[in-house]
């Protein structure tokens, strides 16, 4: 799990100029939820960063969600992102 979650960062820290990232399983807090699958994370991250927070909201959440779209697939079900 810990290993993943520093693949994510890692995979952001190198497609963007970011200061800070913060990254929160919150799967746990999803397991009675109808379409819950324990192979797939929520997650909350954090991140803070100049270059995104100078985009509009929408477009800053793009960009992050194109650098993890393939982790879409088989990894992330549901993802939080707050721009700092």
């Amino acid at each position: 799990m810990k290993d993943y979650l520093k693949q994510i960062e890692k995979k952001i820290f190198s497609n963007l100029e970011v200061e800070k990232i913060k990254i929160y399983d919150n799967s746990n807090k999803h397991k009675t939820h109808k379409f819950f699958n324990k192979d797939k994370y929520h997650l909350l991250i954090e991140i803070e960063s100049k270059y995104l927070k100078s985009l509009n909201r929408l477009s800053a959440q793009r960009t992050v969600m194109t650098i993890l779209k393939d982790d879409f697939k088989d990894k992330i079900h549901a993802l939080e992102i707050k721009i700092k």
